[in-house]
């Protein structure tokens, strides 16, 4: 954050003593590189490239980039990794400034590909009942449990799966395609057909939220970008569907006199709306 009037900036103090979000400056990386082609002006080119350089040369714990960097030390957070909040868009833009550079970019693939590389290794992991998912490492274990955020990958993997290496494009587009699935499973298994926020896979409960402050539904796009993507890249008539069935059920449950409102239990078959509109909602979800 950054205080217009004294020039000061500054971070959450929840954000593991101050950290930078990696999701956040990986989001910059990619809009300030396209903000220097635009103008000319290298400064923003610079401004990330320098932060990208850094990152390369320190040491990961098992090839995972942690959440939090602290700006003050240049030394990592807690450890705690996630595909979902917090580190998102960070992996998506390494391979969206690959894809914006005319594919020229080799520094921003190798980047993408080597993190997803450890992703695969040690935070997709397969449940009893054969759902693909991505769980979060946190305090050196792997917690089961995927967020609704996370469901953007289905359509990353599938996005990267051309120009992945050795010739790993299939198995790229098919573990898309499960991820895709068990986002789906997240929505069909609610009484109102929309994911909550997080669901589990513990034991018996597989893609289902246990804690009553993860089972709401505010209007979010990532598991309907995913079936965006598996479609483009597939054309199986399933992500249509399932598309469909999503936009069914926000019409149905989702609408209000004043617009579309989130939803703050997707297992009751009454909802109670939060009475807020996200501005993802325009920006992502119906687009």
């Amino acid at each position: 954050m950054v205080n217009l009037k004294s020039g000061v900036g500054r971070n959450w103090g929840w954000a593991s003593a101050g950290s930078s979000i990696l999701a956040e400056f990986g989001t910059l990386h990619m809009e300030f590189i396209h903000l220097s082609y635009l103008t000319g002006d290298l400064t923003y080119y610079k401004k990330v490239m320098h932060i990208r350089k850094l990152l390369q040369k320190m040491d990961r714990p098992n090839g995972l980039y942690p959440n939090y960097l602290n700006p003050r030390t240049g030394r990592w957070g807690q450890y705690h990794t996630s595909v979902g909040g917090l580190g998102d868009s960070f992996y998506e833009y390494l391979l969206k400034a690959w894809l914006m550079s005319d594919k020229t970019d080799h520094e921003a693939r190798k980047m993408y590909d080597d993190a997803i590389e450890a992703i695969e290794k040690h935070l997709i992991k397969k449940s009893r009942g054969g759902l693909t998912f991505i769980g979060e490492w946190k305090n050196g274990h792997l917690e089961k449990k995927m967020g609704h955020l996370a469901c953007f990958a289905g359509g990353m993997l599938a996005l990267g799966a051309d120009g992945s290496r050795a010739d790993k494009a299939g198995h790229y587009l098919e573990l898309g395609a499960e991820i895709a699935r068990t986002c789906h499973e997240s929505y069909d298994r609610t009484a109102l057909k929309l994911g909550p926020e997080s669901f589990k896979f513990d034991g018996a409960v597989e893609a289902v939220a246990v804690r009553q402050a993860e089972k709401y539904y505010i209007l979010r796009p990532e598991v309907i970008e995913t079936y965006w993507y598996l479609w483009r890249f597939t054309h199986d008539p399933r992500y249509r569907q399932w598309g469909w069935e999503a936009a069914l059920a926000i019409e149905k449950y989702c609408r209000v006199n004043g617009g579309f409102s989130g939803v703050k239990d997707v297992y009751s078959s009454t909802p109670t709306h939060d009475d807020v509109q996200q501005s993802f909602f325009l920006a992502e979800t119906l687009n």
